[in-house]
């Protein structure tokens, strides 16, 4: 097993040290399913102006090809071989979320998870805004919550999830039940969206649809980027061979849905930080039903819906920083 050789928040590879983080991050995803997620932490540890507080490993819906019944542990250990390609030094980084959805709107689960970003929210020790990233299910930020509310104005959520609303986009073909990060835990949406004043942007199913990067891309600008990039591209060829072996065709592009947890928070702008090169209207809150669907909500807090990202600055973002990993990694 490789030896870690960097901690995050260390930039050995970088010609001059970045300045001090902007934000505060908490990244919580469900790393034992879509390999998406693997590009997004990747990414995220590699961006300076980011302080990545921890990492929280959560769990599958049961619905899952991936799921087992311990789905948030096996996301840690998914994490753990990451760190070990990447050579980094996780020590305190990876929390456990919880293996089970909320049983209900008002009994959280209590884990490491939710306990981590109470404690992350209510620190006074620093005035750099705290920012929790989901790419999965609610679970654990909606247990955060439930054990103590006061944290709903010490923090902003960013979610990759819901389908799409109402104007802004139409729902895919085929499609049947609710968008996948929302029926992981729709209780726990429930209490996110519905019972809870935390600001939230939301990438909706149709923003995260539109994050394709093509198989020439994956193959020519990370797959030959060390036992990193072989790594990351390995995971989504193991999704090919599932697919191809139920007899359907897996076509040339792959989409990245996570990625614009990176694009809103580590590349906002220089001046007025902002995710300025993306767009977004400010709607009010829409209501997740018992089915897991969309319904109205005029009354509801405005939250940002975000209709358009910037894939070139994400992506491009994303393929140099492994590339320049990887030439470190290649002579550390």
């Amino acid at each position: 097993m490789p030896q870690p050789t960097w901690r995050p928040g260390t930039w050995p590879w970088l010609p001059t040290t970045p300045g001090a983080p902007r934000l505060r991050v908490i990244i919580d995803n469900d790393f034992a399913g879509d390999p998406d997620d693997l590009y997004q932490v990747v990414h995220h540890l590699l961006s300076p102006s980011v302080d990545i507080r921890g990492i929280i490993c959560s769990h599958l819906p049961v619905h899952d090809p991936w799921y087992t019944d311990d789905s948030a542990d096996q996301a840690r250990r998914v994490m753990e071989r990451l760190a070990d390609v990447m050579r980094l030094d996780t020590t305190g980084l990876l929390v456990t979320g919880s293996n089970d959805s909320l049983a209900s709107r008002t009994e959280p689960r209590r884990t490491g998870a939710a306990e981590l970003i109470i404690t992350e929210a209510l620190r006074t020790d620093t005035d750099v805004p705290l920012v929790v990233v989901c790419g999965g299910g609610l679970t654990d930020l909606a247990s955060a919550y439930l054990m103590e509310p006061s944290i709903a104005g010490r923090l902003l959520v960013i979610w990759i999830g819901g389908p799409e609303h109402e104007g802004l986009g139409l729902r895919p073909a085929g499609i049947t039940g609710p968008e996948y990060n929302l029926r992981i835990d729709i209780t726990a949406a429930q209490v996110v969206l519905n019972d809870s004043p935390l600001p939230l942007w939301l990438v909706p199913r149709n923003m995260y649809r539109q994050c394709l990067v093509s198989d020439a891309e994956l193959r020519l600008r990370v797959a030959n980027r060390g036992e990193l990039g072989a790594h990351l591209y390995e995971a989504i060829q193991r999704v090919r061979d599932l697919v191809e072996s139920k007899g359907a065709g897996f076509g040339e592009t792959y989409a990245l849905g996570d990625s614009p947890l990176v694009l809103l928070t580590a590349l906002q702008s220089y001046f007025q930080p902002d995710p300025s090169s993306s767009d977004y209207v400010v709607r009010p809150c829409p209501e997740v039903g018992d089915d897991g669907e969309f319904a109205g909500g005029p009354g509801g807090r405005a939250v940002r819906v975000y209709t358009r990202v910037d894939t070139r600055l994400m992506f491009e973002d994303m393929f140099l920083k492994i590339d320049e990993l990887a030439g470190w990694l290649a002579t550390a």
